[in-house]
């Protein structure tokens, strides 16, 4: 298939969903253009502390609790030991989380799961919420859950589903740039105590690598989200 050709498929399987080409395009406006994205990382840290968490959990360490600040930072705090695959898994899950949310829920709602999206979301937030230890945070994921409760019990149907689409590409391109900006800022001497240091501590990879893996997972991500809605047979208009 020559060029000409792809461009003119590609064509053809956007303008047969551009109801999903334009959630896609309104969530990556809001994470490329820097004041939004600044209003709205929190969505995304939200995802991030709730994948350290749901982590710690699973592989059987103690959770303390998560806060979330308004500079869009957070943090989970856990017992246990301070070495081995639990707590690898445990590191490695945040920055993994927030694409990982937006790949699950762009295959739910390219099969018409948009409001079961939204009440995962809500019930995310609300075991979320029980984990919270500030008054910023704790209100910050109140007005969230509130926003998937009003979208999911009052908007029609074609809002709704434009609206958990959106939300999934915007997980889905907020954990490319919240990754790429890990990786930026290790590379200019700052964020040395992140996730991916760590890591680094944990395992014999470096943190460059590690910072690197995050950004590849994302955008492997969003690719995979892109091929459900927009391939053949992937999300209606």
């Amino acid at each position: 298939m020559g060029p000409s050709e792809l461009i003119t498929r590609g064509y053809e399987l956007v303008a047969a969903r551009p109801a999903s080409l334009l959630a896609a395009l309104l969530a990556l406006v809001v994470v490329a253009w820097r004041p939004s994205w600044r209003l709205t990382r929190t969505a995304v840290t939200i995802a991030h502390e709730g994948g350290h968490a749901l982590v710690a959990v699973l592989v059987g360490r103690g959770l303390s609790g998560i806060r979330l600040h308004a500079d869009s930072s957070g943090v989970t705090h856990s017992t246990g030991a301070g070495r081995g695959p639990g707590v690898v898994a445990m590191f490695l899950a945040g920055y993994v989380f927030p694409p990982l949310l937006g790949l699950g829920g762009a295959v739910l709602v390219a099969t018409d799961l948009a409001g079961p999206t939204l009440w995962t979301g809500v019930a995310l937030l609300a075991a979320t919420l029980l984990q919270i230890r500030n008054l910023y945070g704790g209100l910050v994921v109140l007005v969230s859950g509130g926003l998937l409760v009003l979208v999911a019990v009052r908007a029609g149907e074609d809002l709704r589903t434009g609206f958990a689409a959106a939300l999934c590409w915007f997980l889905l391109f907020g954990g490319v740039r919240a990754a790429s900006e890990l990786r930026r800022g290790r590379r200019y001497g700052r964020l040395r105590h992140s996730d991916a240091d760590r890591l680094a501590e944990l395992t014999p990879l470096s943190g460059g690598v590690w910072a690197a893996f995050f950004v590849l997972a994302a955008v492997l991500a969003a690719a995979a989200a892109g091929w459900v809605v927009f391939a053949p047979g992937g999300a209606p208009a």
